[in-house]
């Protein structure tokens, strides 16, 4: 089968589309799905560099996002049967440790990635637990139907942005939000996300076309923050009282005005560091205010649930920037490197799905 391949860690030369074995039912509770679509993410990226701990072996298939239909079952499955429309949940966890079983999969000690850890969708095929696939759910009648493309791309940002919405940081109607970056995936769907908890919602990017973009996803104001004081902005925006919750994924370069734009008992959330791991707080400050500095990696099984829940109500989508071929897919991840997407870039592996291929 052909697959979307590391041939070693470094910069975009070690991609390559090419002939990889394909993956076979071992265990009774695993199902293989052919692959309709997938998605990059920046951990993708990340990934291609290399990250420290993770011993990959190649070639390496990357891809944490996909949806598909199921072509064989293991012995033991009964939740699922062939033919099924599905799409994965990224998380791969024990399901049967503590932390599994109070629902923070992520903190399982045998806790893996799809793409990062272990083989991932951008491939024609793949095998994962039974669990991990969820049936596409069919969207309300009279709303528009549910492309290959939307389920293919929402697996990760929708699981991460809702966990560090709705169970870390527990985003009220009326608060005030700041996010950072909303070109990037996770980013663009807790603008989503926020709006729906009722949340007036301040988005930042270095682009004014992004920005523009933004507004028309519901952002109340926006912040373009290589050219404007992000904190004087925010406490300009809340009469100087500042943001009740900071949705951080930059790292370094956001850290400080970060803080300096929230309010007293605010909530600063991060799941990343694009920018890099080292930050610096002033202590003092941290209890003064009482903040609460929360940490947010994916999610568990019922955040997973949740998210799909309101995909099928059609309350939650993902934004499409682009769509690629698998051959044209070292393309879509030079897109990602750029920059300068804003929403998910996809990729159409299966015919139907290659209809709104670039």
């Amino acid at each position: 089968m052909r697959a979307l391949v590391l041939t070693g860690h470094g910069d975009l030369s070690q991609l390559e589309v090419s002939e990889v074995e394909q993956p076979v039912v071992q265990q009774p509770d695993h199902v293989r799905v052919r692959v309709y679509s997938a998605a990059l993410n920046h951990l993708d990226l990340w990934t291609l560099k290399g990250l420290p701990g993770v011993s990959l072996r190649f070639p390496h298939t990357l891809g944490g996002d996909g949806a598909g239909v199921v072509e064989e079952v293991g012995s033991g499955v009964e939740s699922l049967t062939v033919g099924d429309r599905v799409l994965l949940n990224p998380g791969l966890s024990c399901a049967r440790c503590e932390y599994c079983a109070a629902g923070k999969d992520p903190l399982c000690r045998s806790y893996r990635l799809l793409g990062e850890h272990v083989n991932g969708t951008a491939a024609e095929q793949i095998v994962v637990p039974a669990a991990n696939a969820v049936p596409i759910p069919f969207i309300p009648e009279g709303h528009p139907p549910l492309s290959w493309v939307e389920a293919g791309s929402y697996g990760l940002v929708g699981l991460t942005a809702w966990r560090m919405l709705a169970h870390r940081a527990k985003v009220r109607a009326g608060e005030t939000v700041l996010v950072w970056g909303v070109g990037g995936g996770v980013s663009g769907m807790a603008l989503k996300i926020a709006k729906l908890m009722g949340a007036t919602v301040v988005v930042t990017s270095s682009s004014d076309a992004k920005l523009r973009v933004a507004e028309s996803w519901g952002a109340d104001h926006t912040i373009n923050h290589a050219t404007e004081d992000v904190v004087a902005r925010v406490r300009e925006i809340t009469g100087r009282r500042g943001v009740d919750v900071v949705v951080e994924n930059v790292g370094e370069a956001t850290w400080d005005r970060s803080l300096r734009a929230l309010s007293r008992g605010g909530r600063l959330v991060t799941c990343g560091a694009t920018t890099g791991p080292t930050v610096t707080i002033d202590v003092r400050r941290l209890f003064w205010y009482q903040w609460d500095i929360l940490g947010s990696t994916m999610g568990g099984r019922e955040d997973f649930d949740e998210a799909v829940r309101l995909l099928a109500e059609d309350r939650l989508r993902p934004a499409i920037d682009s769509v690629f071929s698998l051959e044209r897919s070292v393309e879509a991840v030079a897109r990602l490197a750029s920059g300068d997407q804003m929403g998910k870039i996809a990729i159409a592996i299966h015919a139907e799905a290659q209809s709104s291929a670039m």
